[in-house]
């Protein structure tokens, strides 16, 4: 039998677990996606990511991606393998890929969401789910700020010291900021992203959005290629992978 790609779409809480890859001693999002797909197929098989996701960080649109070569109908996958899930992880959609498609170098835009609530007391059933800034944050200068990321920059002061790629070029289509009562919501849409740069990009817009920081220093902290010049990063809880597009 001919060795087949499937792809899935992968939504998951990512609060109580220690990001996307597998680590030694640690329960990750792959670890569990490649022991419910090896105890589906009978053999040990290897899930890949189309997109690293750290600690506390959830997802609704993840893309993975395995090749198998059982006999089990594409349109069987998602169920089998989500009754061999823990709860806060679910595929939504199994379909097969072509075998051109590349899983990493494929994708021509994602969008992470960050969400953050301002209100006085913290929001106990949403904790897992977003930063709590019990503050007014001027969501219309954030906005102005977020819009001079628009475009092909060079992000190296938005990247974690950890991120030792020697290219830090990348290029953002959209960075919008969005109040909803004492919700605001961070949407980042780029071709691809540096190691916590999108936590990196909201704590620097809060530092605006406080009024401590007018929404033009964002021109600064990009021309000093400098993590030292951005804002504080983000905590894990409030990002989002909405979804991955491929051509």
């Amino acid at each position: 039998m001919a060795v087949r790609k499937i792809k899935l779409t992968v939504q998951y809480d990512g609060s109580r677990y220690s990001g996307w890859q597998i680590q030694p001693g640690k329960r990750t999002i792959q670890g569990e996606l490649v022991e419910a797909v090896s105890s589906l197929v009978g053999e040990r098989t290897f899930v890949h990511g189309a997109s690293r996701t750290d600690a506390g960080v959830s997802a609704m649109g993840q893309v993975a991606l395995f090749e198998v070569d059982c006999p089990i109908p594409t349109e069987n996958f998602a169920d089998a393998i989500n009754d061999r899930l823990p709860r806060e992880i679910v595929v939504t959609e199994a379909a097969e890929a072509s075998r051109s498609f590349d899983l990493i170098s494929g994708p021509t835009s994602k969008l992470y969401r960050y969400s953050i609530y301002t209100g006085r007391r913290r929001p106990v059933m949403e904790l897992n789910r977003c930063w709590h800034v019990p503050r007014k944050l001027d969501a219309t200068a954030m906005n102005e700020a977020a819009k001079l990321l628009v475009g092909t920059r060079d992000f190296k002061s938005f990247a974690s010291g950890k991120d030792k790629r020697e290219e830090t070029v990348r290029t953002i289509f959209r960075c919008e900021v969005t109040a909803e009562d004492k919700w605001i919501y961070v949407d980042v849409e780029g071709d691809g992203f540096l190691y916590n740069m999108v936590r990196n990009i909201v704590g620097t817009l809060v530092e605006v959005g406080l009024g401590r920081w007018e929404p033009e220093k964002v021109t600064a902290i990009l021309d000093a290629k400098d993590r030292t010049a951005a804002g504080r990063l983000a905590p894990p809880q409030g990002l989002c992978l909405m979804w991955i597009k491929y051509d």
